[in-house]
């Protein structure tokens, strides 16, 4: 037998039924109370930007810390996740968790196991993959998530054609993105997407045909016509200490010289409308003469 309507309320005020709304529609229906877990910064970036507060259950276990996310001073508002396993999520009582194609699959198949749904993001890599994504989870909060996600991705589009406007004729700089763990990025990345609307030249795509993050050809890189590095961090000369040391970077020219474009460390990886931001600043960074 199916609880009464009055017993689904008194429920809902006790907890009981968490998916239970606390107030009920004009048809006397109750919507479905929506609880959302981020499982990754990206995840993160999108709530804040879209959900009332009231959705957000809890954040990624990164969500405040400023190296990873462009929201981290917002994110401290919220619950976090003290650890990043199913066990954890779960004592939210998500109607939703947001994850990534890069979080663990044992993790979303776990989450997926006790009745949640999970939201898996797998594309990523360009700006019109981070409006698909605003879209689709605006779709998941209802239509004043739709609005806002139409607003924030009409900004970021007015954004990048001033940008383009600026760039218009200016000779692309080659660059690559060091790396202390062995890879660089080519084509397909969120670094070949900097690159692309920040008046660079990816050289690890167009000399290297590198695809995703590859093991460079070290020997054959330190011919590339590389003019700056980019590099994260808050200081230039921090930036590049650890390439000082390390081969094949350390025998650069640009290294040598601290020939590097400096950049906040979360716009090296942003796969979120968020990486906006670093298309300004890497262009800013690159092309000083053309920006007052």
């Amino acid at each position: 037998m199916r609880p009464s309507h009055w017993l689904l309320l008194f429920l809902a005020a006790l907890g009981a039924f968490p998916g239970v709304a606390c107030a009920a529609d004009a048809r006397g229906k109750e919507p479905a109370r929506i609880r959302i877990v981020s499982q990754f910064v990206g995840g993160d970036e999108l709530l804040l930007a879209l959900a009332e507060p009231e959705q957000i259950a809890a954040l990624s276990i990164r969500a405040q810390a400023a190296e990873f996310s462009a929201v981290a001073g917002e994110a401290k508002k919220y619950p976090q996740l003290a650890q990043g396993d199913a066990e954890t999520i779960l004592k939210y009582h998500p109607t939703l968790v947001l994850c990534a194609d890069y979080s663990r699959a044992e993790l979303v198949g776990q989450v997926r196991r006790a009745g949640v749904r999970v939201l898996v993001f797998d594309r990523y890599h360009t700006l019109d993959d981070a409006f698909a994504m605003l879209r689709q989870l605006a779709r998941e909060l209802g239509p004043a998530a739709d609005e806002r996600a139409e607003h924030i991705i009409a900004d970021c589009q007015a954004r990048v054609r001033v940008l383009q406007e600026k760039l218009h004729g200016v000779k692309p700089v080659g660059v690559i993105a060091p790396s202390t763990y062995g890879v660089v990025g080519g084509a397909d990345t969120t670094f070949q997407d900097l690159c692309d609307h920040a008046g660079a030249t990816n050289l690890a795509t167009t000399l290297g045909h590198l695809r995703g993050h590859e093991a460079p050809p070290n020997e054959q890189m330190l011919t590339w016509p590389i003019e700056q590095v980019v590099v994260s961090g808050t200081s230039v000369t921090e930036a590049l200490a650890p390439f000082k040391a390390l081969p094949p970077y350390q025998f650069m020219p640009a290294v040598r010289e601290n020939r590097a474009a400096l950049i906040a460390p979360y716009m090296l990886s942003s796969v979120t409308h968020r990486r906006v931001e670093g298309y300004e600043r890497l262009a800013r960074a690159l092309h000083p003469e053309i920006f007052p």
